[in-house]
């Protein structure tokens, strides 16, 4: 595919040598980003963790427990153009030390919220550490993208998205040792009745994850305010209020079309990751118990570290644009034989959609941005919020209800087509305006 990239841009040749140069110059700072993106993604699935114990630690009903992750869409919808302000008024690097401030003390506040035993405090807590991710998320995904020469801004994102990858990948051993594994919801039978005592200490094996969570968040937050991060391009530095208001952000076709993009790609994201225990779990797909599919859960979510890697070295050579098109044909094709086949092939094909939802998000959100110049904040901050598109997962939610799990699934196939529609159309800039 000829992209707006491909012919507004150098070779390919070019953009690998410009990738290599970028990355040498930026690694020690990219390498210190990366651990952020690492840790807010431990964060995330650390907290998927808690759902069935705070679900037997609180007497919760579905309601109240799906509520405790709607949490996390809320803070990104609440949060994002505040995030984005707040980075226009005290620059990036100040922005990710104070995003990391925030997650510790919604940390903290987990450790006393189990101390407290309180449902409330802890949706409170859970509030504040998806409000500082959010920041983070505003700030370091165009930093990352703007620090370097822009034609390799995907390959860059991919690198460090890698790591958010990874994070995802281990959170869950470690949750389930420390979390799960040191409690009586834990190890006890399904539909086993805790005593207040044991509902207690149960509470209280939150306290030292979280506590140990926290002190490396601190640590990171001292580093990052103290490490000397390269300052961005002139162009998308903190520009006069009037360069960055008014109705021009709108103009920006990839930027207004990107939003979508990210939105619907966080329902077919999350619908996946939601569902995959019970659709692997099935007689007639994996014939698994839902300890066992969990394993293969984690298999789901290293394939998006593994996808990751590969998208950031492919990237150095081909467009960002069509490796993304590529993503999302394959994409669509494993859906639709997660859909339509039956056993072990309709398993795997689910599990292997993360190979290639795994490039999507770093890829959409560069793409994005692309050629804002001075309204790369705000542009940041709506495509962080389109993260919200995750709750609408009650969609597919309420057509397994209604049509059969497996036939859901095409609520994904369909996101899938979108995805596809931008990357071959709806990510270049329009007429007149910057590639």
């Amino acid at each position: 595919m000829a992209g707006p990239m491909a012919n507004a841009g150098p070779s390919a040749g070019g953009t690998a040598e410009a990738a290599t140069r970028d990355q040498g110059r930026h690694r020690p700072a990219l390498s210190l980003l990366a651990s952020l993106f690492f840790m807010w993604g431990f964060i995330t699935v650390i907290n998927n963790t808690l759902l069935p114990h705070l679900r037997s630690v609180f007497d919760l009903d579905y309601t109240q427990t799906t509520l405790i992750e709607s949490v996390w869409f809320i803070a990104y919808f609440m949060a994002s153009l505040p995030a984005a302000k707040l980075i226009a008024r005290i620059g990036y690097q100040r922005a990710l030390a104070t995003g990391l401030g925030i997650m510790a003390l919604g940390t903290l506040g987990m450790v006393l919220a189990a101390h407290r035993v309180s449902y409330a405090i802890t949706l409170t807590a859970l509030f504040v550490i998806a409000s500082g991710i959010t920041l983070l998320q505003v700030a370091a995904n165009p930093y990352v993208a703007v620090v370097g020469p822009a034609e390799s801004a995907p390959a860059r994102l991919n690198l460090v998205q890698a790591f958010n990858s990874l994070g995802t990948t281990l959170a869950p051993l470690f949750g389930g040792y420390l979390i799960l594994g040191r409690s009586a919801s834990g190890n006890a039978a399904a539909g086993t009745v805790l005593s207040p005592a044991e509902r207690l200490a149960d509470a209280q094996s939150v306290q030292l994850p979280y506590l140990i969570v926290a002190a490396i968040l601190v640590v990171l937050a001292v580093a990052i305010a103290r490490f000397p991060l390269p300052a961005i391009g002139g162009g998308t530095g903190r520009a006069a209020e009037a360069g960055r208001a008014g109705p021009s952000l709108w103009r920006h076709r990839n930027l207004v079309l990107g939003v979508p993009a990210i939105f619907i790609y966080l329902i077919a994201e999350i619908g996946v990751s939601n569902l995959f225990i019970n659709f692997v779990s099935q007689p007639a797909i994996g014939d698994l118990t839902h300890a066992q599919a969990a394993r293969y859960l984690f298999l789901l979510w290293g394939g998006m570290m593994v996808g990751r890697f590969v998208g950031s070295y492919l990237m150095q050579t081909r467009p960002a644009e069509t490796v993304l098109a590529g993503a999302a044909v394959g994409a669509g094709a494993v859906m639709l034989v997660a859909t339509f086949a039956t056993g072990h092939l309709a398993m795997w094909a689910l599990i292997s959609v993360g190979l290639f939802h795994a490039i999507m998000f770093p890829t959409i959100f560069t793409l994005g941005i692309r050629g804002l110049g001075p309204l790369t904040e705000k542009g940041a901050g709506l495509l962080i919020m389109a993260i919200a598109g995750g709750a609408l997962v009650v969609v597919q939610g309420w057509a397994a209800d209604r049509f059969g799990l497996q036939p859901s699934f095409l609520i994904t196939a369909a996101c899938e087509l979108y995805v596809l529609f931008y990357a071959l159309w709806g990510c270049r800039p329009a007429p007149g305006q910057p590639a």
